[in-house]
């Protein structure tokens, strides 16, 4: 099963974004040593993370690339000043922040949207408990004792039980009819 075509875009959410930046950046990185392996080639790779972070690869020596670089295209690459850089990193900082706080507040609408339905559903939930607890308690009333009348004190116990077959006398026939059997 093939995936999905992903389109090129920023990531607006910090988390998946730093966890993509740092799966993609292992990934060039096995890349740029892939190619200096197998073509012997000399490969130098540069990153700087959105936090100013700098990550290198150089199959030699990182300083013998960049002069190379140099010799080659016969420049040279004026350092940017700190504050500049830093001035920079701050003002995309911001800008992301402007992008995440609107992104932000609309996720708490819709959060306090779903908050609101399943609220009413637990609220539903609860009167048709309260309704099927009703009718439960109306079929619960107290039972009616049966007292038997004599001289004598005659225990009786009584026990809900199967219909037996009737291999028994009268009296007793009377009483499996019903359900009970006394003890």
């Amino acid at each position: 099963m093939g995936r999905g075509k992903l389109v090129i875009q920023r990531i607006d959410n910090t988390t998946s974004r730093q966890v993509t930046f740092s799966k993609r950046r292992s990934g060039l990185i096995k890349k740029a040593r892939e190619l200096s392996i197998l073509c012997d080639a000399q490969v130098g790779l540069i990153i700087f993370s959105s936090t100013g972070k700098l990550y290198e690869f150089a199959n030699t020596n990182m300083r013998s690339v960049i002069e190379r670089y140099h010799n080659t295209h016969d420049c040279v690459l004026q350092p940017i000043p700190a504050d500049d850089l830093k001035d920079q990193l701050l003002a995309n900082e911001i800008t992301d922040l402007k992008r995440n706080g609107g992104l932000t507040r609309q996720e708490n609408i819709e959060l306090y949207q779903k908050l609101h339905i399943v609220k009413q559903e637990n609220s539903d939930l609860r009167k048709k408990l309260n309704g099927t607890y009703k009718e439960h308690q109306a079929y619960q009333q107290p039972h009616k004792s049966i007292s038997v009348q004599s001289d004598r004190y005659i225990p009786v116990r009584l026990q809900l039980s199967q219909p037996q077959p009737l291999n028994i006398d009268a009296s007793a026939r009377t009483t499996t009819k019903l359900g009970l059997q006394l003890h």
